[in-house]
C-alpha cells in the first residue's frame, strides 16, 4: 500500500482540528489522556481481525479498506454482512451527536469499500459507548461530497505550515495534545503581538 495515502483515522483528526492533525500526521506528535486511554479500551475485544458469526450476520472485524482514487487507507472496526447487504461501522467513546469528523471516517471507509466491491452502500452505523446506542448515517449525495471534499483539504493541509489554533475551548480543553499544541498559550501571544499604533 502506498504510504503517501491519507490514514482514515487522520481525516478524523483533520475534522476535529487540523492543528491537531497537524501535530499528530505531519510531526508524528502523540500523548494519552483519559479519552485516549478510554477509547482504546473500548477498542480491545475488536482489535483482532476476523470473522465472527452473530445469528444471521457475519460480522468481519479490523477490515483494511483503501482507494486508490481517493488516495486514502485504514482500518475500520468492522463490517456486518446479512442477505448480501453490507455495513460498515464504527466504534467510538463518546455520546451519539452530529459529529462531522466521525460521519466523514465512516463515509471515507464506505468509499473505500465501494471502490473494491464495485457497488454502492447506502449507510454505515456508529456505535457510542457512553450512551449505548447506534447511530445511522445515511451516506447521501452531500455527505459524500463533504467527505471527498475533507479529505482532499487534509492532504493539502500536511503540506504547509502548521494552523493556529481552534477558537473552541471545549475540544481543546479535552485535547490529548493540550501540553504540545498550547493553544490557549499560543493565542495569548498571538493577540499580545498586534502591530504598535503609528503616532
Amino acid at each position: 500500500m502506498n504510504e503517501d495515502y491519507l490514514p482514515l483515522a487522520y481525516l478524523n483528526a483533520w475534522e476535529y482540528c487540523p492543528r491537531r492533525f497537524y501535530l499528530e500526521y505531519v510531526l508524528g506528535e502523540m500523548s494519552d489522556n483519559e479519552h485516549i486511554i478510554l477509547g482504546r479500551h473500548i477498542h480491545r475485544n475488536i482489535n483482532e481481525e476476523g470473522t465472527l458469526q452473530e445469528g444471521e450476520m457475519l460480522v468481519h472485524q479490523q477490515q483494511w479498506v483503501w482507494s486508490d482514487r481517493l488516495k486514502v487507507a485504514g482500518i475500520i472496526d468492522a463490517v456486518e454482512e446479512c442477505d448480501g447487504q453490507l455495513v460498515p461501522v464504527e466504534y467510538k467513546k463518546g455520546k451519539m451527536a452530529q459529529h462531522l469528523n466521525d460521519h466523514f471516517q465512516l463515509c471515507a471507509a464506505a468509499l473505500c469499500l465501494e471502490e473494491r466491491i464495485g457497488r454502492s452502500l447506502p449507510y454505515g452505523e456508529i456505535f457510542y459507548h457512553a450512551n449505548r446506542r447506534r447511530q445511522t448515517v445515511a451516506f447521501t449525495p452531500q455527505l459524500r461530497q463533504m467527505t471527498e471534499q475533507a479529505i482532499v483539504l487534509a492532504q493539502l493541509a500536511s503540506q504547509t505550515i502548521m494552523p493556529a489554533p481552534i477558537d473552541n475551548t471545549k475540544k481543546c480543553l479535552s485535547c490529548s495534545l493540550k501540553e504540545i499544541c498550547l493553544p490557549f498559550e499560543v493565542k495569548q501571544l498571538r493577540s499580545s503581538m498586534t502591530p504598535e499604533t503609528e503616532e
